[in-house]
C-alpha cells in the first residue's frame, strides 16, 4: 500500500511540475508579446481595427465592408502569431518587414474603402 502512495505521489509531483512549467511558459509569452518587433505589429494592427470601428461608426464603412477588413486584419494577427510561436516568442526583423508591408496595404485599403471620393 505505501508502495502505491509513494508512486502516485511521484506521478502528482511530476505532473504538478509539467503543469508548472507550462505556466511558465505562457507567463513567459506575454514577455515576448511584449518584444519591440511584436510590440510594433501589433501596435499597427490594433490601430487598423480601431480604424474600421470607426469607420462603421461613422457610416464611412458598410458592416460588410467593416466585416472584410476585420478578417484581414485578423488573418494578419494569426499569421504574426504563428511566426512568433516559429521563432521563441518574438519575430525576425525579415517577419517584421513582411508584415509592415501588409499592414501598410490594408491601411491603404480602409482607407480607400472610407474615402472613396479621395481617388
Amino acid at each position: 500500500m505505501q508502495r502505491k502512495q509513494i508512486v502516485a505521489s511521484a506521478l502528482v509531483a511530476t505532473l504538478l511540475n509539467v503543469g508548472f512549467l507550462a505556466g511558465a511558459a505562457l507567463g513567459g509569452e506575454k514577455w515576448k508579446a511584449e518584444h519591440p518587433r511584436r510590440a510594433e505589429v501589433n501596435h499597427r494592427l490594433h490601430n487598423q481595427n480601431a480604424r474600421i470601428n470607426e469607420g462603421l461608426k461613422t457610416g464611412k464603412l458598410s458592416s460588410q465592408q467593416a466585416q472584410a477588413l476585420h478578417q484581414q486584419d485578423h488573418q494578419l494577427r494569426q499569421e504574426e502569431r504563428a511566426d512568433a510561436a516559429q521563432n521563441g516568442g518574438h519575430i525576425t526583423k525579415t517577419e517584421q518587414a513582411q508584415l509592415n508591408q501588409q499592414e501598410n496595404a490594408l491601411s491603404g485599403q480602409i482607407y480607400a474603402e472610407k474615402h472613396p471620393s479621395a481617388q
